[in-house]
């Protein structure tokens, strides 16, 4: 009967002091199966240390001079869990193989001297579970990477949403403040006034001066943040160079970067592939992540952005690598990095709504962002960009999910609640 499976797609690893065993082994399996062999516990795990990738089933003699065969079937469990560990036992030894069986160990024993046919047939059983095993796994981690897209784009659609009604409300209601600040007394304005009739006028100066100046930097990050939810399907087509873009706002932010001491480095090589993307809003994304380590960093500090283009999965694709070395953040903190509405422990009156405006930015380009930080020392923003970013998530089909979404309560009560 033809068998489904390719036996020689990965490799048994056969370890024993014998050698008249180890060449007799060879021998009789060579034919059918891919062979390593050990002469002892030690070289056999040097063996599936570089062979990890490749060994599918480990069988292992149990008397052997130094390190027992257990000894090397457990260390094998911690290194690679799912490769199948096979016990070969004389029986004198059934203890050590009983032992083997109930702490998980091994998958099965085998008696010395062995069968051949028999052999061959648990060798060939033990590689299909193995191979039943990892397109299992497989095609776990495929279905798990698909809710996790569609988690993000249900999240995109939610904030995107949210972030059109607070643009419009919150935007509103600060032309009201604004137009009573306006309309307010003169002396509320200026520093020449009758100190008989106010005890503080700089105070009043400066109190009005700053609340025009959160008012402007509240609508800016509003603008920021409705224009980077926006997806339009013809304003993808700029030729965009990286290095020169970024150049342009580090220059356009360095009194700002020089002011605190913080140094920014401009490593993005020049013959970077050229993007086709929206060149305001990669512009916009660079100035919004300098921002954010402007806020974050202590003085001192240093910004270092690199990029690499590669071949991604279905289209060349360019890396892109925003580093500090400053007092980097927890775990928790890195989970909330994108959201709007967490309180930032290195400035709590800053939010996340110019990081979240950057993770719509990439979004809507068909790229990808993560944020990283070893060990609490340092944080790092890893961007992918696709070369060609013509091909945007379509409005209609935005229109469409969304359009779901809301004709699904709980789902929407999901989304906006959601951590």
């Amino acid at each position: 009967m033809e068998s489904f499976y390719d036996y020689k797609k990965f490799a048994i690893l056969y370890v024993d002091d014998e050698e008249k065993s180890l060449k007799y082994f060879a021998r009789a399996f060579d034919e059918h199966f891919r062979i390593f062999t050990a002469p002892n516990a030690v070289e056999g795990l040097k063996l599936l240390e570089q062979h990890q990738d490749e060994i599918a089933v480990l069988m292992t003699d149990q008397r052997m001079p130094g390190e027992k065969g257990t000894w090397l079937l457990e260390k094998a469990r911690q290194l690679r869990p799912r490769v199948i560990r096979i016990l070969a036992t004389a029986y004198a030894d059934m203890d050590a193989a009983i032992a083997a069986v109930n702490t998980g160990a091994i998958y099965k024993y085998i008696t010395k001297p062995w069968d051949p046919p028999q052999l061959e047939t648990t060798l060939k059983r033990g590689l299909e579970f193995f191979i039943v095993q990892r397109e299992r796994d497989q095609l776990l981690k495929q279905k798990i990477s698909a809710l996790h897209n569609l988690m993000i784009a249900d999240r995109v659609v939610s904030l995107g949403l949210l972030a059109a009604g607070l643009s419009h409300h919150i935007r509103n209601s600060l032309v009201a403040v604004k137009t009573f600040l306006d309309l307010a007394p003169a002396k509320l304005r200026e520093e020449s006034v009758d100190l008989d009739s106010l005890r503080n006028p700089s105070f009043w100066k400066d109190y009005y001066q700053n609340v025009q100046g959160q008012i402007d930097r509240i609508n800016g990050m509003l603008k920021d943040l409705y224009s980077a939810s926006e997806a339009s399907p013809t304003e993808f087509r700029d030729r965009v160079q990286l290095r020169r873009t970024f150049q342009s706002v580090l220059e356009q932010m360095q009194p700002a970067f020089s002011a605190k001491k913080v140094r920014v480095e401009n490593r993005i090589p020049e013959d970077l592939p050229v993007l086709t993307a929206n060149q305001r809003k990669i512009h916009r994304l660079f100035e919004l992540l300098l921002r954010d380590e402007l806020v974050s960093l202590p003085p001192g500090s240093v910004v270092q952005v690199e990029a690499t283009a590669r071949q991604g999965e279905s289209t060349p694709e360019v890396d892109i690598r925003l580093a500090d070395n400053g007092p980097g953040l927890p775990k928790e903190a890195l989970r909330l990095i994108f959201d709007p509405f967490a309180l930032r422990s290195d400035n709590p009156m800053e939010y996340g709504i110019n990081l979240m405006a950057v993770y719509f930015i990439v979004h809507h380009h068909g790229g990808r962002i993560d944020a990283q930080s070893l060990d609490e020392k340092g944080t790092t923003f890893l961007i992918t960009l696709p070369v060609d970013c013509d091909q945007p998530a379509k409005p209609q089909e935005q229109q469409q999910f969304l359009e779901k979404v809301l004709l699904n309560e709980k789902l929407w009560e999901k989304l906006m609640t959601a951590e």
